[in-house]
């Protein structure tokens, strides 16, 4: 990212679980803390833990370098965080840091335009459930990861009202914003693919 800055995921989930998830995932870059026991001391400081349920929110917070909280954003287990926001944030927090990032490089003309096309990220419960469809459908289709494809997100953001969601589904022209698997059986149909 270029900021002076440090990602740290933490779940109330215990390490072996924690670490289970990080290789379904394929791997991930940044570490991941256990707020297993005492279960969720973290996560009821932060007043994002789920009493009844016994379990966090899904939330994002941005501390500064003398442990202000910045920026929060709690939001639907199925719902993709913006990235962009927080870099705003980050930003915000370390101008000249910021001033020094290059921006990413957009080229959405090189995005698939035809046939089955996902867009989507590795760790999405709703990609998982399009990527199973597909497989039990035999049908062939391009994955797109929204986080690491030049222009995938601001794709799929004229798609889904400015919102980075996934799945998103382009299937020769016609767009499904998110999982409605109805929706996209019907159109797979419409198109000869089913």
């Amino acid at each position: 990212m270029g900021l002076d800055a440090q990602v740290l995921g933490v779940s109330v989930d215990h390490v072996p679980c924690l670490q289970a998830w990080a290789e379904s995932l394929g791997g991930i870059s940044y570490p991941l803390a256990s707020d297993f026991w005492p279960h969720g001391a973290v996560a009821r400081k932060y007043g994002v833990f789920i009493e009844d349920e016994g379990k966090s929110e899904r939330a994002i917070f941005v501390l500064d370098k003398d442990g202000i909280i910045r920026y929060i954003d709690i939001h639907d287990i199925d719902h993709q965080p913006d990235n962009d926001d927080v870099r705003k944030v980050l930003g915000q927090i370390d101008p000249q840091a910021a001033a020094r990032r290059p921006e990413p490089a957009l080229d959405e003309s090189s995005l698939p335009t035809s046939g089955i096309v996902l867009y989507c990220t590795k760790w999405c419960p709703a990609c998982r459930r399009a990527r199973n469809l597909f497989a039990e459908l035999n049908l062939e289709y391009t994955e797109v990861d929204v986080n690491t494809t030049p222009g995938a997100t601001e794709q799929v953001k004229k798609w889904a009202d400015g919102n980075r969601t996934t799945p998103t589904f382009n299937i020769d022209g016609t767009i499904i914003v998110n999982w409605k698997e109805m929706e996209l059986r019907k159109v797979l149909a419409e198109k000869g693919y089913i």
